[in-house]
């Protein structure tokens, strides 16, 4: 089989829709699945032309920041996880820390209660384009001026705005022609949004990109080239420019203008990294994740909570199977938010994702819904719990993207998945730097990120802001291995619901059998009974939001059971992409999303 499958207990578990949105691909070349057609087929050519995934999956991250400006940009970050062919899993860190002049004392001092979700005020140092330039550098087998000409046709000659990315300029149109006038210059057509599918470009974006391959012009080799390149953009125009901008107060979420902090040192001191993963043991499958300065670990953790039950337990589309997933995705992030952080402690969060923890938290799930936030191990600080904050600013609706007219947003990015003929499979997750984020740099065609906005402002906390420690981010590509080989690379985008959906998508294939693509198809949920990680930072006790396909009994239950269900409509959750590799086989598959129209899979 292909597939990431075990032996299901079909008479236990809802089957998998007749009708799937997209095949599941089947070939031995290669394969691609992301959240926009422009960076698969890009991904794709790529590997046509004999590039490996590395070759191919940086080609397409740049793309996506061109083509998804909306969900992710140059300013932003990243999280991958990889496994060479006949090498270790590992995870890419891209994620940029807090800079120097962004503490705790400086936010309280410009009468901040939270760090704003828009604004330069909450950037953390810019980590994607690092990151990329690094794997590139590392892994791959390209040069630069080659993975680079595919973003730079685009950016350069236009490429078609997607719906999705006119809806959120129209969101924040007003705050773009009364605060932000660079921005309302690049995103703004005679003073209104673009109209959806036409061609827009970033001609200042793809002169960026042209300076960093002329960067490496004389270098010796293709190693000393891509490291010409990290250091225009870390230590030279780039950063200059960047901090020349940011020193001009401009309007935040908050409502009130403010300077950024980040400076060039900032920049210089920055460099993306390798880590090892964090794992356990499901089903017979590894899966791994990044670290506790990423969300990833609740994932094992509650897998390591459903793994002994029943499968009928396990079952999303059953109403006690998704009563029994929302109750321990709650114990899972109330840990996340008591104990993860950019410096946990690493024998606490070992503790986390113990079999032994699990077994201990298990009996916590009842037969009704908690309301409450339970960490454990002794937790004696928590983030503030607020059900409403500045009402008036906040996001309302759901969906791709959640904004604000102030810019606000509730956070999505965009994903993307490769896997080689040689054996090579990747999964990252780019976000940040959205085009609502803060005003567009004009010399350089993009905006900062925020997510800061993701650190407290209260002392005491693991994900408390501090200069130099890395925002918790909810950024998290899963990989999946089987008898120690690599056979799924899988992730989403959706904020705090990116571990959730996964989630689903983990039980839907493990314990259910099904395809990569029906387990994407099938409806989805997610809990919301835990402080959100995007601006206002607000919580729903109980919370739990369905697409309406899950039926009006899991509906029914759920409420009768104390849930306080929320429908987003019959296709509105979850945002995921995979590939698959059968290790004895070499057959590869790919699979994509089909809510909103934009995600693809593409292979052979």
């Amino acid at each position: 089989m292909p597939f990431d499958t075990s032996t299901p207990s079909p008479s236990r578990y809802t089957p998998p829709a007749a009708f799937k949105t997209r095949p599941d691909l089947l070939g031995r070349f290669g394969m691609v699945g992301s959240t926009h057609w422009l960076a698969s087929g890009t991904a794709q050519a790529v590997l046509e032309r004999g590039g490996n995934a590395f070759d191919a999956v940086v080609a397409g991250g740049f793309v996506l920041h061109v083509v998804e400006p909306h969900l992710n940009g140059p300013g932003g970050d990243l999280v991958g996880i990889f496994a060479p062919v006949g090498g270790e899993t590992t995870v890419l860190m891209g994620q940029g820390p807090a800079p120097a002049g962004a503490s705790v004392e400086h936010m309280r001092a410009e009468g901040l209660e939270l760090v704003p979700g828009s604004g330069a005020l909450a950037a953390a140092v810019p980590g994607a384009v690092d990151a990329w330039l690094m794997l590139l550098r590392d892994h791959g087998t390209w040069e630069l001026g080659d993975v680079l000409d595919y973003a730079i046709e685009y950016a350069r000659n236009g490429h078609p705005i997607l719906g999705r990315a006119v809806s959120t300029i129209a969101a924040v149109a007003d705050l773009f022609r009364d605060h932000w006038p660079t921005s309302a210059a690049h995103w703004l057509v005679d003073g209104e949004p673009p109209e959806p599918d036409t061609m827009v470009r970033n001609e200042a974006y793809a002169a960026v990109l042209d300076r960093l391959v002329a960067a490496g012009d004389g270098a010796a080799t293709r190693v000393e080239r891509i490291d010409a390149a990290r250091a225009a953009w870390g230590s030279g125009f780039v950063a200059e420019t960047i901090d020349r901008f940011v020193r001009t107060p401009h309007r935040h979420s908050s409502g009130t203008d403010h300077s950024g902090v980040i400076r060039s040192a900032d920049m210089a001191g920055f460099s993306a990294a390798y880590e090892k993963p964090v794992t356990t043991e499901f089903r017979g499958h590894t899966i791994a994740k990044a670290g506790p300065w990423t969300q990833g670990p609740v994932l094992l953790q509650t897998l390591n909570l459903l793994e002994p039950l029943e499968d009928g337990l396990l079952d999303p589309s059953s109403p006690e199977g998704a009563h029994t997933i929302l109750e321990a995705t709650k114990l899972a992030f109330a840990d996340r938010d008591a104990h993860y952080g950019d410096g946990a402690d690493p024998a606490v969060i070992e503790t986390l994702v113990s079999k032994q923890y699990a077994a201990s938290r298990r009996p916590l799930i009842g037969d009704t819904a908690s309301a409450e936030v339970r960490p454990g191990l002794g937790a004696t600080s928590f983030p503030p719990l607020r059900e409403t904050y500045d009402p008036a600013a906040a996001a309302s609706g759901v969906g791709e993207p959640t904004v604000s007219r102030e810019g606000e947003t509730r956070g999505d990015t965009c994903h993307i998945d490769v896997a080689d003929r040689w054996g090579n499979i990747i999964a990252v997750t780019p976000s940040g730097g959205w085009l609502q984020s803060s005003p567009t740099i004009p010399e350089l065609g993009f905006c900062l990120g925020t997510r800061l906005q993701m650190t407290w402002l209260e002392p005491g906390l693991p994900s408390t802001l501090q200069p130099g420690r890395r925002p918790r981010t909810t950024l998290t590509p899963t990989l999946i291995l089987r008898e120690g080989r690599a056979v799924t690379a899988v992730g989403s985008p959706g904020g705090d619901q990116q571990d959730q959906w996964q989630l689903l998508y983990l039980l839907r294939t493990i314990v259910g059998g099904y395809s990569p693509q029906e387990a994407i198809d099938a409806p989805a949920l997610h809990s919301t009974s835990f402080p959100g990680s995007f601006w206002p930072r607000t919580w729903t006790p109980a919370g739990a939001v369905l697409e309406d396909r899950l039926g009006p009994g899991v509906v029914e239950e759920l409420r009768r059971r104390g849930h306080a269900v929320e429908l987003s409509g019959d296709w509105s959750l979850g945002r995921l992409s995979a590939v698959t590799r059968d290790p004895s086989t070499g057959v590869l598959s790919a699979a994509a999303n089909a809510r909103g129209a934009q995600g693809y899979a593409v292979g052979r």
